[in-house]
């Protein structure tokens, strides 16, 4: 079918809508018109590409309903992305070049001549707007422009990312819940042996231009991260510093198991300038435990809900401003009657089955627990815990408070006593909580008093347990309660 191509053109400074994301005075947090955002976020990343428009409906309400605030998709998908059509059968550029959007007039989708690949994920922000969510846009997935793996094909130079960015932000001016995900899974800075010869590559002036795009239509307002590679890739090795970069982030890694992340943040922090953090991609649910190797067996197993709560919530009370959830079988959106399955071990769950997996259905509470308490004068702070602990991802505990002592937060990945510092929580009346991440219900435990060291001890259900301790003068009401 033919169609006819158009170039977009800027729109008019008092059209544009900006983004309601904003950082916190203090650099560490997100807030929302004001108010303290917990980035909770989604892989989502194949959704424009692999899914329809019913099927988009049936994801972003299950999202809505599970609490998430942030569904993250990407405009050129990894998986063949360019030279793919989405299940329209309908492409996004014209001759692999990202200056030229394939557009067609008109956008209803009972003409399949008007109804294009862009208007597909027009839909889809559109459909997380109307449940008041963001969605974390991803102009281009990183294979792209890294020389490095993937299916590629590489389009992208300084100058047709700065026009291909100043496309999408004319297109989106007017949407008020994009947040710009730049990057993709590569780094910005790396070696690469992809041409039989180790070369070292620096891909920031192409980053760097599209940022350029996006803002010489949206302006400074325009909220933009970076989704890097796993491992040592995060954006504080490289792009810390950069202007444009309003938030690090980094993937503690959706197969790995023996990761630190709690670490990652804490060193993120202590970056200046100050900038909020998080982890973009922990361990995925039902994702098969490091599958590289190709000796996975069943015996080395899946993570489970557990696995993805002790991740993500020693990373959150290590100081960082949100996560980013993730499910192997949904990022994919596997169907295996349309899609080869990728990394699934020996199971297939089936993406609609997958988004009312357990953990999924748990993360607001975490989401709830952070936001129930004063929120942007939060810290991690490990000299609360007086018991001699592990380092280590089985055993580590995880501490957070308020600044000014308002109260305290422990997690415990397993079922055991702590010894806490007292004098960390102000007041000469303190009231304990036991806070169950599966349920997200509290249970008030004992008051103590004084400024001294005790030890407390979970209930006996159950493997991981957060310990709240309040001032009793401040009247907080129930932990995970949010007026």
């Amino acid at each position: 079918m033919h169609r006819i191509l158009f170039t977009l053109v800027f729109l008019s400074s008092c059209l544009i809508g900006h983004s309601q994301i904003k950082v916190s005075d203090n650099g560490r947090f997100l807030t929302e018109n004001g108010k303290p955002f917990f980035w909770l976020g989604d892989t989502d990343w194949e959704m424009f590409h692999r899914l329809t428009r019913e099927e988009i409906e049936y994801l972003v309400n299950t999202r809505s309903e599970q609490g998430f605030t942030v569904l993250q998709g990407v405009a050129l998908a990894e998986f063949n992305g360019v030279r793919e059509p989405n299940r329209y059968g309908d492409w996004p550029l014209n001759n692999e070049d990202p200056t030229q959007l394939l557009i067609t007039p008109g956008n209803s989708p009972d003409n399949p001549y008007e109804y294009d690949y862009w208007d597909h994920v027009d839909f889809a922000i559109q459909k997380a707007a109307e449940k008041k969510m963001y969605i974390g846009l991803l102009p281009t997935w990183g294979d792209k422009v890294a020389h490095l793996w993937g299916d590629g094909p590489i389009i992208f130079n300084e100058q047709n990312a700065e026009a291909y960015g100043r496309i999408l932000a004319t297109r989106y001016a007017k949407q008020w819940n994009i947040i710009w995900v730049l990057g993709g899974d590569r780094p910005a800075y790396y070696k690469s042996n992809r041409s039989g010869t180790e070369v070292q590559y620096d891909d920031r002036p192409i980053w760097r231009a599209m940022a350029k795009g996006i803002e010489g239509v949206l302006g400074k307002e325009a909220f933009i991260t970076y989704h890097p590679a796993g491992g040592s890739y995060r954006t504080t090795d490289y792009i810390h510093e950069e202007p444009w970069l309003d938030m690090n982030a980094f993937q503690s890694g959706h197969g790995a198991r023996e990761t630190n992340p709690w670490k990652w943040v804490e060193k993120d922090l202590t970056m200046k300038p100050q900038k909020p953090t998080l982890d973009m991609e922990p361990c995925y649910e039902d994702h098969p435990v490091n599958p590289w190797d190709n000796k996975w067996t069943r015996a080395r197993g899946y993570f489970h809900a557990y696995d993805v709560r002790a991740r993500i919530y020693r990373g959150v009370f290590a100081g960082s401003c949100g996560v980013t959830y993730g499910h192997h079988q949904i990022w994919q959106f596997l169907n295996k009657d349309l899609y080869p399955p990728i990394n699934i071990g020996d199971t297939i769950i089936g993406w609609k089955k997958a988004a009312k997996a357990e953990a999924a259905g748990q993360m607001h509470y975490l989401k709830k627990l952070m936001l129930s308490r004063p929120y942007v004068t939060r810290i991690g702070d490990q000299t609360i815990v007086k018991s001699k602990i592990a380092d280590n991802y089985l055993e580590y505990v995880a501490a957070t408070r308020d600044s000014e002592k308002s109260y305290a937060m422990i997690y415990l990945p397993q079922n055991k006593s702590v010894s806490v510092d007292l004098s960390k929580v102000s007041g000469s009346k303190k009231n304990v909580w036991w806070f169950d991440p599966r349920s997200g219900e509290a249970t008030e435990g004992k008051s103590v008093s004084g400024s001294g060291t005790k030890s407390f001890t979970p209930p006996k259900a159950g493997q991981d347990w957060v310990l709240v301790i309040d001032d009793a003068s401040k009247n907080f009401k129930r932990p995970g309660t949010i007026e």
